[in-house]
């Protein structure tokens, strides 16, 4: 059997797929080129909340059992979140490791820079490994601006319950008014638009 018989379409495409699901399997930044483009098309869009003032003043509060929750910000200070209130604070718990993690971060770099000039808002991406040093150049590497924080003291499990990334958004009055576990593109201007509408209520 000559060797062009036995390449055919069909081998090309197995040869293909296996390769395909290899990089999938062994390749964060893969994986998460491949999800990131599935955003593109319309999926994995966060559920944003369209209820009342009086409903957007409720939700899950930061300090329910009197513990402070904290947080050392890109500077190496701690911080304490009940210290935020006033501002609406938009919160991504994340690793470099995690495909959807890599996914949705330029979604989120992108609403960053267009709300970054608004004193009313902070961001806070979390890395959950507690490993400023490899975060810092994740961000480097990719070009994000991102505020990099690390955890403190233990996150309450009505913040996180493990799953990442996982997203809040807190209100002026300290209450989580989102969250979102799971990847999601926030860089639409739904999105947008119900961050802008929390800093004027």
């Amino acid at each position: 059997m000559k060797l062009k018989d036995k390449i055919s379409l069909s081998n090309i495409f197995t040869g293909v797929l296996v390769i395909f699901v290899l990089a999938m399997l062994f390749s964060p930044d893969f994986k998460g080129l491949v999800t990131q483009n599935l955003m593109k098309v319309g999926l994995f869009q966060p559920d944003v909340p369209n209820g009342s003032s009086e409903e957007m003043a409720a939700g899950i509060s930061a300090n329910e059992n009197n513990e402070e929750i904290l947080f050392k910000d890109p500077a190496g200070y701690v911080i304490e979140l009940s210290d935020q209130k006033g501002k609406v604070v938009f919160i991504n718990f994340w690793a470099t490791w995690c495909p959807p993690c890599i996914a949705e971060m330029p979604s989120i770099n992108k609403l960053y820079s267009e709300l970054k000039d608004n004193d009313k808002v902070v961001f806070m991406m979390v890395d959950v490994d507690n490993n400023r040093g490899k975060s810092e150049k994740f961000m480097e590497k990719r070009d994000f601006d991102l505020p990099v924080y690390t955890p403190a003291s233990s996150i309450p499990s009505s913040y996180m319950s493990g799953a990442i990334p996982t997203t809040l958004v807190l209100n002026k009055y300290g209450k989580v008014v989102f969250k979102h576990e799971g990847m999601g593109d926030f860089s639409n201007n739904e999105f947008k638009e119900f961050l802008t509408k929390l800093t004027a209520e």
